[in-house]
């Protein structure tokens, strides 16, 4: 994986680089400014980029709004010291795909990261809940309209969407469920089919109405 870093900290952008390349990952390049980030994307075209929040001038939300506009296939995951729910909600509303924090454990964070290559979310603990809490919406009453039956989740899927919500990496929720990863993937598919939701973010924003009892 290809990865671009964004932060205004020098110190903190050579403590990455060595983290990530100790670990295997290729560090395409960095940027300290949201202005370079820009430039630096369509420069490198990386796998992903890891945007810090507070910079000078244009931040991290602004930066990764600019650049998922421009080009929507972009991944981008804050990576910050800053904890506020209104910082996360304002992230995943500008199309990052995670919210990662400074202060994580190494082994905790590139394991986020190895599910991010694998096309999950990657969230700190505890911040994928927060983050249902904050975006879940109330029942639809079309949810238990005509048709409402069909569209219902069955209760595997409604415990799977759950440990998504917890912050669990497909491979933790298989461990967890005693199935493969494959049937996991399958199941996501499934839900996102299901609800008419574009992503795994929309998933878990939408966790609670979806696994609310009839």
């Amino acid at each position: 994986m290809r990865i671009l870093l964004v932060d205004d900290q020098a110190l903190m952008l050579e403590g990455l680089r060595s983290l990530l390349t100790a670990k295997g990952f290729t560090v395409a390049g960095t940027a300290q400014s949201g202005a370079e980030a820009l430039m630096k994307y369509e420069m490198l075209r990386p796998d992903l980029v890891l945007m810090d929040i507070q910079m000078a001038g244009l931040d991290g939300i602004e930066t990764t709004r600019l650049l998922k506009k421009e080009y929507p296939e972009a991944k981008v995951v804050m990576l910050t010291g800053v904890e506020t729910d209104s910082n996360l909600v304002a992230a995943i509303r500008a199309g990052a795909e995670g919210y990662l924090l400074k202060d994580m454990d190494a082994d905790g964070f590139v394991r986020q990261l190895a599910a991010a290559a694998a096309g999950e979310m990657p969230f700190a603990p505890g911040l994928a809940r927060r983050l249902l809490d904050r975006l879940s919406d109330r029942p639809r009453p079309e949810d238990h309209g005509p048709g409402g039956e069909e569209r219902r989740l069955t209760e595997r899927q409604s415990e799977l969407l759950r440990l998504l919500a917890e912050g669990l990496t497909y491979k933790e929720i298989a461990a967890r469920l005693g199935l493969a990863v494959d049937t996991v993937r399958y199941h996501i598919r499934e839900i996102l089919a299901k609800t008419q939701l574009a992503n795994r973010t929309q998933l878990i924003a939408n966790a609670s109405r979806l696994t609310a009892k009839p």
